[in-house]
C-alpha cells in the first residue's frame, strides 16, 4: 500500500515532464485557463480519469460473474457426475476479460487527446492533460487509500479485533466483505491504473505534438475557426 503512493507520485512527475515536452513541441509559451479551448479540455481531463475509473470496476464486476457462473456450473457438475475441474476453461474466463474489458477504456486513454488537439487545437490538448494530471493524481491516491482501507477493515474483523461478538461470519464481517467487493478494485485495479492514464495521455500527446500544432490555428484554437 505504502509502495502504491510512491507509483503516484511518481507518474505525476512523469507526466508534468512530458506534459512540458508537449508544450515544448507544440509551441505552446502558456497555458490559459480563460482561453476558452483550453478550459474546455481542462473540463473533459479532470472528468476523463473518472470515466475510465468506472470501466475498469464495471469490468471487475462483469469478469467476476463470469466467473462465478462458470464455478457454480462446474461445482454441479462434480458434485452430480463426478467430473473434474476444469481449470483452463477459469484461466481463459479471467484472460480474455483482461484483454476485452480494456479495449474501451485504453480506447478513452489514447484517442482523446488526439482527437481533442486535432478538432479543437492544441491549447484543448493542453488543458486535457492539466486536468487529466490534477484530477488523476487526487482520484488515485483516494482510491488506494480508501480501497486499502476497506480490505483492512475486514481483515481487523476476521483477526477478532471486534472481539468474539463480532467475529468472522457475524453482521459486521458481512458487511465488512461486502464492502471489500468495492475495496479491492479501487485499490487493486483503478488506483493503480490511474497512473498509466496521466502518463499515457502525455505520451501520445507528447508523441503527435508536431501533428496537433498543425491542426491548429495561429492562437491555438481549431483550425476550423480562422
Amino acid at each position: 500500500a505504502i509502495g502504491k503512493g510512491f507509483a503516484i507520485g511518481s507518474a505525476a512527475l512523469v507526466s508534468l515532464a512530458l506534459f512540458g515536452a508537449f508544450t515544448v513541441r507544440a509551441k505552446i509559451e502558456s497555458v490559459d485557463i480563460l482561453d476558452p479551448w483550453t478550459f474546455t479540455g481542462l473540463l473533459y481531463g479532470a472528468m476523463m480519469p473518472y470515466a475510465f475509473s468506472a470501466m475498469t470496476m464495471k469490468s471487475v464486476g462483469t469478469a467476476a460473474n463470469d466467473m462465478v457462473k462458470e464455478c457454480l456450473a462446474q461445482l454441479k457438475e462434480i458434485f452430480e457426475n463426478n467430473a473434474k475441474p476444469d481449470y483452463e476453461k477459469c484461466i481463459a474466463i479471467s484472460t480474455d476479460a483482461s484483454l476485452r474489458e480494456m479495449i474501451a477504456p485504453g480506447a478513452l486513454v489514447i484517442v482523446s487527446p488526439l482527437l481533442g488537439g486535432v478538432l479543437f487545437g492544441k491549447n484543448c490538448t493542453a488543458g486535457m492533460l492539466s486536468g487529466a494530471l490534477v484530477s488523476g493524481v487526487q482520484l488515485a491516491v483516494s482510491m488506494s487509500n480508501s480501497g486499502g482501507a476497506w480490505d483492512n477493515a475486514k481483515k481487523y474483523i476476521e483477526s477478532g479485533g471486534l472481539g468474539p461478538d463480532h467475529a468472522k461470519g457475524s453482521n459486521a464481517h458481512k458487511a465488512a466483505v461486502i464492502g471489500d467487493t468495492v475495496g479491492d478494485p479501487l485499490k487493486d485495479t483503478s488506483g493503480p491504473s490511474l497512473n498509466i492514464v496521466v502518463k499515457l495521455s502525455a505520451i501520445m500527446s507528447l508523441v503527435f505534438g508536431s501533428v496537433i500544432a498543425d491542426y491548429s490555428s495561429p492562437t491555438g484554437g481549431p483550425f476550423w475557426l480562422k
